[in-house]
């Protein structure tokens, strides 16, 4: 411990001190890391340039801690990087870039644009597939068939409430997620494919709905791109005891459903009893509630 003392910090710290500080956070004693992580994080993002250099070194208790105070610096990057991004922005804006800022706040190191060019994949694929001509129903049957036979996207029914079913970058990877996810999937691909579907937040479900001149067709994409009627949502409602309003059936703003999913990732957060991170989401639910 008297180690940790006898390092001085001056506003502006020598390599000599910054590299003591560093060693010493492979020190065995915990004690002592925390005395030392604190001292480092006081620096603010600049000590993350000290420490980069070692996030690939041998002594694996350096290289762990290493890369967690960095890890610390890069989320809060990212989270100033998404609140200013809801901050800036009021109802339409581009959904697909707010839900790649959103994800970099639990995974600081993603790689948004290699992403981008899976979502990109696979439109390109649905532009080989699709007869744009054709019956709508079995255009959208097209997309059901790729999106939910041949990649396997499928509603996470077993674990409904993992975080991980919330955030964009984790629903590609393991191909599962919760309804709204799997709705913002489907609407990144129409997108791209230009086709007129809008997602519609249903008070506990979320859906989407493809709706030309002569055509309205549901699609429930948390249980395999179901089709439903708007009768069926009208069902939907009744039975849950839910307002009749328009409103619930009419297509939601961007803000509104990034909105949605900080309120679902909040809940989750606070049901799990993870504080930082509920607290983290309430601040985003402040911002888009602007």
């Amino acid at each position: 411990m008297s180690a940790v003392g006898t390092i001085a910090l001056p506003e502006k710290l020598s390599e000599s001190q910054r590299a003591a500080l560093v060693n010493l956070l492979a020190d065995e004693d915990p004690v002592v890391y925390q005395t030392v992580r604190e001292k480092i994080l006081s620096y603010g993002p600049q000590a993350a340039g000290w420490l980069r250099p070692h996030l690939l070194s041998r002594e694996p208790a350096l290289r762990r801690r290493a890369q967690e105070i960095v890890r610390h610096f890069d989320r809060q990057a990212a989270d100033n990087r998404f609140l200013a991004f809801c901050l800036k922005h009021g109802e339409d804006f581009d959904l697909e870039a707010a839900a790649w800022l959103l994800a970099a706040t639990r995974y600081p190191d993603i790689n948004a644009e290699a992403y981008r060019a899976v979502l990109d994949d696979y439109a390109r694929e649905l532009e080989e597939r699709v007869d744009f001509d054709g019956d709508p129903k079995s255009l959208l049957s097209t997309i059901n068939d790729y999106l939910f036979c041949d990649l396997g996207f499928a509603g996470n029914e077993e674990n409904y409430y993992d975080p991980e079913n919330s955030y964009l970058n984790r629903v590609v990877d393991r191909r599962t997620g919760n309804p709204i996810n799997l709705c913002l999937i489907y609407l990144l691909l129409a997108r791209r494919l230009r086709l007129p579907i809008a997602g519609i937040g249903l008070p506990g479900h979320f859906v989407c709905r493809y709706q030309s001149s002569a055509t309205e067709i549901y699609i429930d994409a948390f249980h395999g791109g179901k089709f439903l009627a708007k009768a069926d949502c009208i069902q939907y409602l009744v039975h849950g005891n839910y307002s009749l309003r328009e409103e619930n059936l009419a297509p939601v703003s961007p803000r509104k459903v990034l909105h949605r999913i900080c309120a679902n990732l909040h809940q989750i957060y606070r049901q799990l009893g993870l504080a930082s991170e509920a607290t983290r989401l309430q601040r985003y639910l402040v911002a888009l509630a602007r």
